[in-house]
């Protein structure tokens, strides 16, 4: 296939994905709750009405995304109460302006402060302050104010309507999509564990875009867990979200399996240096289930399209014969490391084996259905108590800051709106709020994308509109424009910028020929909305990542104190895996991916405000090598019959829990001692077999089971060295560095 032929195919594959996703039907969904009352008011004569119903359903459709549907239509409900209430307020605000800017800053705090609540009361509260903005283009002389007010409610409720209409026609497809882009991430994810396994790679390249998968997977993973577990809380037992649930079981195991690493790298490197053979060897291993992966990803639900495992069977079955032949060879220390992770890819393939026979549809009475209890433990419940604004009502809080320093903003804004000659002061209060966010770098990056955006679309909006006179095409084009915006507006802000101008501009042409004057100061307000939001991040009460992520980093360092506390538990009871355990597994993989979205963010700041970039991004890593280690240990407890757990592994876990705390406690006091730790620990010494070349005989006639052991003894005291040394890495860098 050409270059040319294959950037067709890639694009037009692209573009039939974007088509067939959520966020284009959303995007279509709001399209039809915005234009169809409009219409019907303007043929009934309504225009009115028609317009004002439709403003109620735009600006209640920001918590329309994915994730559990009664959390959805919950947010949808409230969001059309809080943006009647603030349309009903909106009503009386004839003040004068020096009257105006204070109770504007006063409402734009108290709805901004919502956000305490999590991210689906951010919504809500993007919901009210969009509507706050907007009133102030639309001051109705038809309608009272009360009944502007309860149309723009009643909009909202045709909004949940028609929600819940497409939600019956087509219930499973944000579930499918998401597992979908979660099958691609665990692909892309084992394809760069792969990588690794090559000899002279860009290794700190791969393990940051590790980490960034990580993070990516963790964050799908949490949706998935809402949607999946709230669904069957709220919808009674569905076999198709249960089967659903054991695919999701297995792709997070998966991810903990991939993260696994039963040798260190630099042993594996050096192996790898002597027997460059066995690196084509796994890799093709690894790269044919990522593919396989890719393949479900694509079939959706046609069960046909599932891959078969044909051509991965004789490929295990031809790397256990080569590993082998290293049995009988001084290099008998390199033939366990082989092997066990040799076993840990048959573990991995076993897993997606599940998820292909899941997938291809078995009787519900093959099927082992995981407790609805038990589920319900790995949800977050979000605190609604009205004792969290009251914690949160202080500078040291980053929603009070934010609210705060978006009050101050706005009413700047509007004050350089009404006194200098702009058309329309409510688009500059509009761009504050749509790119103002509490991050320094997202505010930055979503400035600099709506200012190329606007640009873009200005200018083509003004060709179009040149060259072509005709109010039904421009219609069409405007309808068309916001549908497209509304889609890419979580995944590609510019030209979801670029789109949202095109639409403006186009229902604007129905009404005004006069196209270039709109252009001019939507230009200008866009300019002025994008400069005050990042100047205010600047120097209103700004939020430096550097001073939040020490916390960032005592809860994952805990997080995984508590996973090897009960990875330690369950070595010593042996048994079912009990739930406890999965769910402090399932917090040391987000502590740790949130730890790695907090330090993306504070790179993207000032250097001058990176303070101990260096150090914060060695304790990011070791962190994350930390949980590989526990989770070396993790898989391969829970998938082979160990020994006892010996006195001498409960000293050292304990050491191990012990210099995680100390870290905790540097972090807090930076008096605290670190003196006495010292990384050659008498306990590791002479623990690990020495394999000594005139001695392979003996190994060549050891028994299975014996063999089994000195493999268990080797990966699991190789990893509590591993994580001994990790642990007093940690301990220096916490007592080093300074993040008050």
């Amino acid at each position: 296939m050409s270059t040319v032929t294959l950037f067709i195919y890639e694009n037009f594959k692209e573009l039939q994905q974007f088509l067939r996703s959520t966020s284009f039907s959303r995007g279509i969904r709001v399209g039809i709750a915005v234009t169809l009352p409009t219409l019907i008011g303007m043929q009934l004569g309504y225009y009115e009405i028609g317009l004002t119903l439709s403003f109620g359903a735009f600006w209640s459709s920001p918590s329309d995304v994915i994730g559990s549907f009664r959390h959805k239509k919950m947010s949808i409900l409230i969001a059309a109460a809080l943006v009647m209430l603030v349309s009903f307020i909106k009503g009386y605000l004839h003040f004068e302006l020096s009257l105006l800017l204070p109770v504007l800053g006063i409402l734009t705090f108290a709805i901004a402060f919502i956000s305490v609540y999590g991210f689906r009361a951010s919504l809500i509260s993007f919901s009210g302050l969009m509507a706050l903005a907007l009133s102030f283009a639309n001051d109705s002389a038809e309608l009272e104010v009360y009944q502007y007010a309860l149309l723009i409610g009643v909009g909202g409720l045709w909004y949940l309507i028609l929600t819940n209409i497409w939600h019956r026609i087509s219930p499973n497809a944000e579930t499918e999509e998401l597992l979908s882009e979660t099958y691609g991430l665990t692909a892309e994810l084992l394809e760069t564990r792969g990588k690794l396994v090559g000899l002279h790679v860009d290794y700190e390249k791969l393990q940051s875009k590790l980490l960034n998968l990580q993070t990516k997977l963790t964050e799908n993973h949490g949706v998935l867990r809402e949607i999946l577990i709230h669904s069957r809380k709220t919808s009674g037992w569905s076999h198709y979200q249960d089967k659903r649930l054991l695919i999701f079981v297995q792709l997070v195991e998966m991810l903990e399996t991939a993260i696994a690493n039963p040798g260190n790298y630099d042993r594996m490197d050096a192996l790898f240096n002597n027997h460059p053979q066995y690196i084509k060897i796994f890799q093709d291993l690894i790269f044919k289930m990522a593919h396989q992966l890719r393949v479900i990803s694509e079939a959706g639900n046609n069960v046909k399209d599932i891959p078969k495992s044909d051509d991965l069977m004789p490929s295990f079955e031809d790397a256990r014969l080569q590993i082998a032949l290293l049995r009988d060879t001084p290099d008998y220390e390199g033939y366990l490391m082989l092997k066990n992770w040799l076993e840990y890819q048959e573990k991995q393939f076993k897993k997606l084996e599940r998820i292909k026979w899941l997938l291809d549809g078995p009787g519900d009475t093959e099927i082992d259905f995981i407790d609805r209890k038990n589920a319900l433990r790995f949800v977050a419940f979000q605190d609604y108590s009205p004792i969290l604004l009251l914690r949160n009502f202080s500078f040291k809080s980053t929603v009070f800051r934010h609210s705060f320093r978006l009050a101050v903003t706005v009413m700047i804004g509007y004050a350089l709106g009404s006194i200098f000659v702009f058309q329309n002061p409510y688009s500059i209060l509009f761009i504050i709020i749509v790119i103002m966010r509490p991050s320094y770098g997202l505010t930055k990056n979503r400035a600099k994308d709506r200012i190329i955006g606007t640009l873009i679309g200005g200018a083509i909006a003004a060709c179009v509109v040149f060259l072509i006179q005709d109010p039904y095409v421009y219609g069409i084009m405007g309808v068309a424009s916001l549908v497209i915006a509304l889609s890419m507006v979580q995944k590609n802000y510019k030209a979801s910028a670029t789109f949202i101008t095109l639409s403006v501009v186009f229902i604007y042409a129905i009404l005004n020929p006069d196209v270039l004057t709109l252009l001019k100061f939507r230009i200008l307000d866009t300019l002025v909305g994008a400069g005050l939001s990042f100047a205010a991040m600047l120097w209103l009460w700004p939020s430096w990542e550097f001073l939040e992520i020490k916390e960032s980093i005592k809860k994952s360092v805990k997080a995984n104190k508590d996973f090897l506390h009960k990875i330690t538990e369950y070595y010593q009871l042996k048994g079912n895996i009990p739930t406890s355990y999965n769910i402090a597994r399932k917090e040391a993989f987000l502590e740790t991916s949130n730890l790695s979205s907090a330090f993306q963010r504070m790179v993207q700041e000032p250097k001058s405000k990176q303070r101990e970039a260096d150090k914060i991004y060695e304790l990011v890593v070791l962190n994350h090598t930390f949980l590989a280690s526990l989770a070396s240990v993790s898989t391969y407890i829970q998938y082979h019959k160990t020994t006892e757990a010996s006195e001498r592994f409960m000293i050292v876990t304990e050491k191990i829990e012990e210099n995680l705390e100390r870290v905790l406690q540097c972090l807090k006091d930076k008096k605290y001692s670190v003196q006495g730790f010292s990384e050659n620990d008498p306990l590791f010494e002479e623990q690990l077999p020495t394999f000594n070349p005139l001695d392979t005989r003996n190994f060549a006639s050891m028994d299975k089971q014996a063999e089994r052991d000195l493999q268990e003894a080797h990966l699991v005291w190789e990893q509590l060295h591993r994580l001994f040394s990790l642990s007093g890495k940690m301990l220096k860098l916490a007592a080093s560095v300074n993040l008050d």
